[in-house]
């Protein structure tokens, strides 16, 4: 399931609807995306929601509804705000398996060029995400006073 769900994901991207990063849970979905404005975003986010769907249905030859709530967006507007979401995405998962080491291999950490200790390959394929044209996406974060982390940091319990 999770290759239909990144597919998705990689063909989703477009000139004013940008998916950064993801990482897929058991149920939901964490993403950071980019969206020129609010129209942009739902555009973005309907399309998205379609692709998924579809792709689910298709993978387990059934029909029917795949998302039972809407998409719940957060605007960040300053670079710890991204700092941390960013976190969040990618290393919430240690907080839930224990003695997790690495990456989330259901997720962009591969991708992610802001540890401190980068991973030395990636996943077959091309990027699943694109590079962030914002401020504080591209650069804003990197200058929040904790700066980049290590992949062994885990968010507190």
């Amino acid at each position: 399931m999770f290759t239909t769900v990144r597919s998705a994901l990689a063909r989703s991207s477009t000139s004013t609807f940008r998916v950064l990063h993801f990482s897929v849970q058991c149920d939901h979905l964490h993403l950071i995306v980019e969206a020129d404005d609010t129209k942009a975003l739902a555009l973005g986010m309907g399309t998205l929601k379609i692709r998924i769907a579809r792709g689910i249905n298709r993978t387990l030859s059934r029909r029917g509804v795949v998302w039972a709530d809407r998409y719940h967006a957060r605007a960040l507007r300053t670079p710890s705000e991204v700092r941390a979401a960013l976190f969040y995405v990618l290393q919430n998962w240690k907080k839930h398996i224990r003695n997790a080491h690495g990456l989330d291999g259901r997720s962009s950490a591969a991708w992610f060029d802001g540890w401190t200790d980068r991973p030395t390959t990636r996943p077959h394929g091309n990027s699943p995400v694109v590079a962030p044209r914002t401020w504080l996406a591209a650069i804003g974060w990197r200058r929040s006073t904790v700066g980049r982390w290590r992949k062994s940091e885990a968010p507190r319990g």
